[in-house]
């Protein structure tokens, strides 16, 4: 819901530090490999409970994510970045996600739950951006696919699981509020599809 305006706020300070990485020859996959394996590091931090470290590694992981796609667009993305930059965010996404779910046994119920509405609400977006991408459709914000937005996006995301680790106790509550804004976002996408694809004629 706030991507949009995050970006904005965002864009000048790592745009500027996209320059500076490229000029200096750092590849966006190489940005986009090491942030995946920090992202790693803070589901691991998260599956044994050392909640600070998780939650730095974490925002680490996001900054990462934010800079890999500033840096390509100075060295030209490749369909291959997008590609990949994409799996390693859900990759993580889904991780953090297990982790909780092995840490804190209470969670777990609410932990399927939010993995089931990252299914249908990415299925809904992966198709719905393959689809007006064949249909012709051009990203407007310079990025691999169209991003669909919704309740629940990037922003809400990063502030959902750095709740988490700030306040453990508070887990299952805010892992079930933020599967129910993944579910809203998901029914969003489908009726956008419906509303988008229906013929015409």
């Amino acid at each position: 819901m706030f991507d949009a305006a995050t970006r904005r706020v965002l864009a000048p300070a790592l745009d500027a530090v996209g320059v500076r990485l490229s000029r200096a020859g750092v590849p966006a996959l190489l940005l986009t490999a090491v942030g995946w394996v920090v992202g790693v590091a803070a589901c691991v931090a998260v599956w044994r409970q050392a909640w600070i470290p998780a939650l730095v590694l974490w925002l680490l992981n996001r900054l990462l994510d934010g800079l890999d796609g500033p840096v390509a667009r100075r060295t030209g993305p490749t369909d291959l970045g997008g590609f990949l930059d994409l799996v390693a965010d859900f990759s993580i996404y889904a991780g953090f996600v297990l982790a909780v779910a092995l840490a804190l046994p209470e969670a777990r119920l609410a932990c399927v739950a939010l993995l089931t509405t990252y299914y249908l609400s990415g299925c809904a977006f992966l198709a719905l951006s393959s689809l007006l991408e064949k249909r012709g459709g051009v990203s407007a914000d310079g990025r691999s696919l169209r991003f669909v937005g919704g309740l629940a996006e990037g922003t809400e995301t990063v502030v959902a699981y750095s709740l988490i680790c700030i306040v453990p106790g508070w887990a299952v509550t805010l892992v079930w509020v933020f599967a129910a804004a993944v579910g809203v976002t998901a029914v969003q996408r489908v009726l956008l599809g419906v509303r988008l694809l229906r013929p015409t004629h």
